[in-house]
């Protein structure tokens, strides 16, 4: 009897491409399993149960929703929390990207000085994550250290009123009057949140071909439509881009995290801090799904 081996067929170079695109991003895969999968199926099952520490460790039991249903019936924080972050981000998100983009144009213009001012553009990002950022500003100013006078104090504070009731004399919406003072009074941390969003849309304005400005002042286009009609489309899919940073960004520093984490490790709440967890991670996710799905409607793409 004679046994015949059938020859084992060699792969092509597009299979061996693919088996070393899976051997490159295996690291990746396993640590998104390991640190990110498998603790996310974790809290989704405390969420639904409450722990007790026993002897030798702690015991998990079943509750079903009920830790959810007491989020929004006896825990009077959470959901007031959730709203003012949500709130907030509302509020804050189509700010820093008018700014952001505003400031980009005017930092892509050629003028002396332009990489120290692209610097101070940024600035405030390295210093939110130093020590800058835990400095209680209240405290120097009730020491007079950064207070320039309680008369000059009550001075802006008259024409600030007085600048709101002429734009409310002038036929302006009160909604769009408030929206504008709000953003006065934030603009120190909307500036602060926009030196990351300046510098993606600092990359795609250099990036836009110099023949479409061309073709566009031989037609007779003045710099506004220019902007309108090529600046402004050429940078949708970044506006999309930061669209979703901001909002990620703004709700890192929601107080939320704050009261996630005290519920867990002081409270010793682990099941309620787990479906807060669940519930905040499910309305940025929707958020977000609501957001990319309706501007990426008028994104435009050149090819």
């Amino acid at each position: 009897m004679k046994i015949t081996f059938k020859r084992k067929k060699k792969l092509t170079l597009k299979q061996k491409n693919a088996w070393f695109g899976v051997l490159f991003a295996s690291p990746l895969i396993f640590g998104m399993i390991m640190l990110f999968i498998l603790p996310l199926i974790q809290s989704l099952r405390y969420s639904l149960s409450s722990i007790r520490l026993v002897e030798g460790g702690f015991s998990v039991d079943y509750e079903g929703f009920s830790n959810y249903a007491s989020l929004f019936t006896s825990n009077p924080d959470y959901p007031r929390s959730l709203a003012e972050s949500i709130a907030a981000m509302a509020v804050n998100v189509p700010l820093i990207l008018v700014f952001g983009l505003f400031a980009a144009v005017l930092l892509n213009q050629k003028f002396r000085g332009r990489p120290f001012a692209r610097a101070v553009f940024f600035l405030p990002v390295i210093l939110a994550s130093s020590v800058i950022a835990n400095l209680d500003i209240g405290s120097f100013v009730g020491s007079g250290t950064l207070s320039s006078g309680g008369g000059e104090a009550e001075s802006n504070l008259l024409q600030s009123f007085e600048l709101k009731r002429m734009m409310l004399e002038s036929g302006i919406s009160p909604i769009f009057v408030d929206y504008l003072t709000g953003a006065v009074d934030r603009i120190y941390e909307i500036i602060s949140s926009s030196g990351v969003q300046i510098l993606i849309f600092l990359a795609g304005l250099q990036s836009i071909p110099p023949s479409l400005y061309e073709a566009a002042k031989i037609e007779g286009a003045t710099g506004y439509e220019s902007f309108w009609k090529v600046t402004f489309p050429m940078m949708s899919p970044l506006i999309l881009t930061n669209t979703v940073y901001s909002i990620i960004d703004s709700f890192s520093n929601s107080p939320i995290n704050k009261l996630v984490s005290e519920t867990a490790f002081k409270v010793f709440d682990f099941g309620l801090s787990a479906a807060m967890s669940w519930v905040y991670f499910l309305s940025v996710a929707l958020i977000l799904a609501v957001s990319v799905g309706l501007i990426s409607r008028k994104v435009f793409y050149y090819d």
